[in-house]
């Protein structure tokens, strides 16, 4: 399983309609990736005061993030993720390591090396750059994959009913939580090495789908930080 990633990611936050009128344009060209249709579920680290997302927020030249995740609601010997994501100058590199779940806990919560290797040195690294990195949110969706045909490294999702909460932050306590976005809409990414092709380029032309930018995380942490801040007579929590 591929563990480290380079590449250029454009978002789309676009309507379920659109998005079934796309893949109706370029079904000649797609298919259907491996895990087809999946559910992930995430566990974003942050500060104590959110740092990593509200400085994500600000859209720097570079970013990242630090996320544990799963592709099911996940046992102690289930197989998940530990992901540090960062963004420089709009390419996205991804280091990957993957875990059993009790490993993760035990590395997250009381720091206990699962081995010495080049990505968990890196994860480690970050760890201890931040001092204070904690579970600060689960985000979880549906997830619909394909691929390109001809171009194995085009790969384009679309994800759908996405949630969050703040409380209970543990891959296991579940993949429920409040919604971010209406049920009519999902977030597309494109995700490729090259430039997009030629005949991507016409048909989100075709259907007047232009890039968003959209963070699910920070989303849903200004959803909860108004929400706080309501509630708190003005004063976020956050």
């Amino acid at each position: 399983m591929k563990t480290v990633f380079e590449r250029t990611e454009k978002k789309y936050l676009i309507t379920v309609s659109q998005k079934n009128e796309l893949l109706s344009l370029i079904s000649d060209k797609t298919k259907s990736d491996e895990y087809g249709k999946s559910n992930v579920n995430s566990i974003y680290y942050d500060t104590d005061d959110y740092r990593l997302i509200r400085n994500s927020i600000d859209k720097p030249v570079y970013k990242e993030k630090l996320r544990l995740r799963s592709y099911s609601v996940p046992k102690g010997d289930s197989t998940v993720f530990l992901e540090l994501k960062k963004k420089y100058k709009g390419v996205v590199y991804k280091r990957r390591k993957t875990l059993k779940y009790d490993d993760a806990q035990k590395y997250l919560k009381f720091h206990i090396l699962p081995d010495n290797s080049q990505i968990m040195r890196e994860i480690d690294w970050t760890m201890n750059f931040y001092k204070t990195l904690k579970p600060k949110m689960f985000i979880g969706y549906d997830r619909l994959a394909y691929v390109g045909i001809d171009d194995k490294n085009l790969r384009i999702t679309f994800d759908f009913n996405l949630r969050f909460r703040t409380d209970n932050l543990s891959l296991d306590s579940g993949n429920y939580g409040e919604n971010i976005i209406g049920s009519n809409y999902c977030i597309m990414e494109i995700k490729s090495l090259n430039a997009m092709p030629l005949w991507l380029c016409v048909a989100l032309d075709k259907l007047k789908i232009y890039p968003s930018s959209f963070s699910k995380y920070g989303t849903a942490y200004q959803i909860a930080t108004k929400r706080n801040s309501e509630q708190n007579g003005g004063i976020s929590c956050a």
